[in-house]
């Protein structure tokens, strides 16, 4: 992993997640330990609505802490109720964090390869709707990130488990001189849970 990467995890490991939080957080626990119980693929596909921010930051984090706690078949995914594009800030936040960001194509919903280590696979982000071919069409945990596409999207068709996670979304500070720190915090936040969850997998 990259050094400045595990620098900003050493940060997130001692960052608290509150009681109330942690309840929210048992059945997307529950539904990973089962899976590494069984020894079976753990497919986990983040959803909000646009699929450009905290969907993305939730599947690269959780990627990332799957592979620090060393939990093995681990595959993310992120899809919103429509596609977008994933917002240019969420890729600069990420690089001042520690990964390294590959834009593979510069189009209107451009395609990042995201490392965070130097021979890992990327995680491959673009906005895409939840039910894309790029993502898995069963026996995966839809982790709902937003309000509206958890009331939005009542059925999901393939789902094992559905899981609502919801976070406060970054692009309210669009635009103002709060826009970094916000996204800069988000992030965090986002990464202090998945590193919970996944710290509590045997």
């Amino acid at each position: 992993m990259f050094k400045n990467l595990r620098e900003s995890i050493e940060v997130i490991s001692i960052m608290p997640v509150s009681d109330e939080r942690k309840e929210i957080l048992q059945p997307l626990t529950e539904f990973i330990q089962k899976k590494a119980e069984a020894d079976e693929r753990i497919n986990l596909n983040f959803i909000c609505t646009h699929n450009s921010r905290r969907s993305h930051l939730s599947q690269i984090w959780a990627q990332v802490m799957a592979e620090y706690f060393n939990i093995r078949n681990v595959y993310c995914y992120s899809g919103g109720t429509e596609a977008t594009a994933m917002f240019p800030k969420v890729a600069e936040t990420l690089q001042k964090q520690g990964f390294h960001i590959q834009k593979l194509s510069d189009n209107g919903n451009p395609v990042y390869a995201v490392k965070y280590a130097e021979n890992a696979h990327p995680v491959i982000c673009f906005s895409k709707k939840f039910d894309d071919a790029f993502n898995p069409g069963s026996g995966f945990a839809a982790v709902m990130t937003c309000s509206n596409a958890d009331a939005g999207c009542p059925f999901i068709a393939g789902a094992e488990k559905r899981v609502a996670v919801k976070f406060e979304d970054p692009k309210s500070s669009d635009g103002t001189h709060e826009m970094d720190r916000t996204y800069y915090e988000r992030s965090l936040e986002i990464a202090a849970e998945m590193y919970y969850v996944m710290s509590l997998i045997r």
